[in-house]
């Protein structure tokens, strides 16, 4: 799962479609029903992992350990295969992929990984000998920004879990592996789509483990767990895991996805986030950390009291503030990360996510749409003025987001980043503090009248609504 932050557009070029007998199975797409609930994100996971049930997964395997549901169902079987196959690479290769950016070329040998990736523009000729006869795995980065079910599937799982979710599709041909025995730093659902893959599951060295890593075949141990997946199975196991996985002897090969979440989502993660923050906001009204540090404390030669003593005071007093209700734990980067980053609304037509129906009136009742994708936050004003700083009401969504650059990395350009901070600014609506209250209820209720909005003046209702209307968050019940 590439590393959050600022997307980098993956920019599409047109190529000719490049002939070459990649083995084209018969891999029809089958038009299955689906057997996932998408009326909710709730019960889109709920289906996901059907049979089992949703309390009983976070309360005995969600970052615990691993969970493989087998799966019988022909119609499970097919719609997962729908999902991606092998026979999709042709077309997509006529869409410009590039090595490294859109796709990997690897395999294991004798426990180390080695990248086969050619310069450039993806060849399905080249990319067809590297499989057939170099028994390279095919990584494939990020398919929902191609595929529309997989738009549909991670959109409504980045509103349940409410993080961001990457996926990768690892094609492997017969007694191959494509990459040494590893641990990640997310939480990894597998669908096997085509054919099987033989997984072998260790012990942790690191448990819900914050970055990537090798593990050497000596360092181990014997697998807790070898499985065999089987087109529509599902395998779930927590970040940190030790994991490796082959295509089996007269498999001709196999196709599966990884759903990918909760990277840096912990609480430290959001410690780190809030506590600036809320340290900043102590300071102000708190005179004690506005005194000065003992002399030469620095230089580790201060004769003053005891500093490990006063600092843990003063953390104990900034937890019982936040424990009271006093002082607010705000996070802000993570949260406008987020809402930065995430997809967009599934939608089959962009008229869906236009404004929508009449302008609404003062005796109207309106409600809120995508409420899943908006996120309203208190945050100082971003207006850049030599006044004190004031807080300002932001209402941002995900609606003009790119699906085609969802968790495609960072980019480290200087010029970019400005833009990427103008963006953010931009993906939403600021309102004055005052407007907090209107704004909760219309978050809170199914459907609002105008004028029961909590402002002063119907003047400040309209131009409420309005705004949101015009940014295509709310219309007329």
């Amino acid at each position: 799962m590439p590393k959050k932050g600022k997307a980098a557009a993956a920019k599409r070029r047109s190529a000719d479609d490049p002939s070459g007998p990649l083995k084209q199975r018969k891999a029809d797409h089958v038009a299955a029903p689906s057997p996932l609930c998408f009326h909710s994100p709730a019960g889109l996971f709920e289906s996901l992992i059907h049979p089992l049930g949703r309390e009983e997964f976070f309360r005995d395997y969600w970052e615990k350990k691993p969970l493989h549901l087998q799966r019988s169902e022909p119609s499970v079987a097919s719609y997962y295969r729908s999902l991606f196959q092998l026979s999709d690479l042709k077309s997509l290769c006529s869409q410009g992929l590039e090595y490294a950016t859109d796709l990997n070329v690897c395999r294991c040998i004798n426990g180390k990984k080695k990248v086969m990736n050619k310069k450039g523009r993806v060849s399905y000729n080249v990319l067809s000998k590297d499989f057939d006869q170099n028994k390279a795995t095919i990584q494939f980065h990020q398919p929902q920004r191609f595929k529309d079910e997989l738009w549909r599937i991670q959109e409504k799982l980045e509103c349940f879990f409410g993080a961001l979710v990457g996926s990768n599709v690892y094609i492997t041909p017969q007694e191959s592996q494509g990459l040494p025995p590893h641990y990640d730093d997310v939480e990894v659902f597998i669908l096997q789509l085509e054919g099987q893959k033989h997984w072998r599951l260790y012990s942790p060295t690191v448990p819900l483990a914050r970055e990537y890593s090798l593990e050497s075949e000596e360092n181990i141990g014997s697998p807790t767990h070898d499985i065999i997946l089987k087109a529509g199975d599902l395998l779930y196991f927590p970040r940190g895991t030790i994991h490796q996985a082959d295509t089996p002897v007269g498999v001709d090969h196999s196709t599966h996805l990884t759903l990918s979440t909760y990277q840096n989502m912990s609480w430290g993660d959001l410690l780190l986030d809030a506590f600036p923050s809320l340290l900043f906001d102590t300071i102000r009204s708190d005179r004690s950390l506005r005194q000065g540090m003992p002399r030469a404390l620095l230089l580790g030669s201060s004769e003053g009291p005891d500093t490990s003593g006063q600092l843990a005071g003063f953390l104990r007093t900034l937890a019982d503030e936040v424990e009271t209700g006093k002082q607010e734990l705000r996070s802000t980067h993570m949260r406008r990360d987020f809402i930065t980053n995430r997809l967009p609304p599934y939608t089959q037509h962009q008229q869906d996510i236009t404004p929508s129906g009449r302008i609404p009136a003062l005796e109207d009742s309106v409600c809120l749409r995508f409420k899943d994708h908006i996120l309203i936050t208190v945050e100082p004003s971003q207006e850049r003025t030599d006044e004190a700083t004031e807080l300002a009401v932001f209402v941002l969504h995900s609606l003009k987001n790119q699906r085609e650059s969802h968790m495609m990395g960072e980019s480290g350009d200087d010029d970019e980043d400005d833009e990427e901070e103008e963006r953010d600014i931009s993906q939403g609506l600021r309102f004055p503090l005052s407007h907090l209250q209107a704004l909760r209820q219309l978050q809170q209720a199914e459907q609002l009248a105008v004028a029961q909005l909590q402002l002063p003046s119907h003047a400040d209702k309209l131009n409420l609504v309005l705004a949101l209307w015009t940014e295509s968050l709310l219309e007329v019940c």
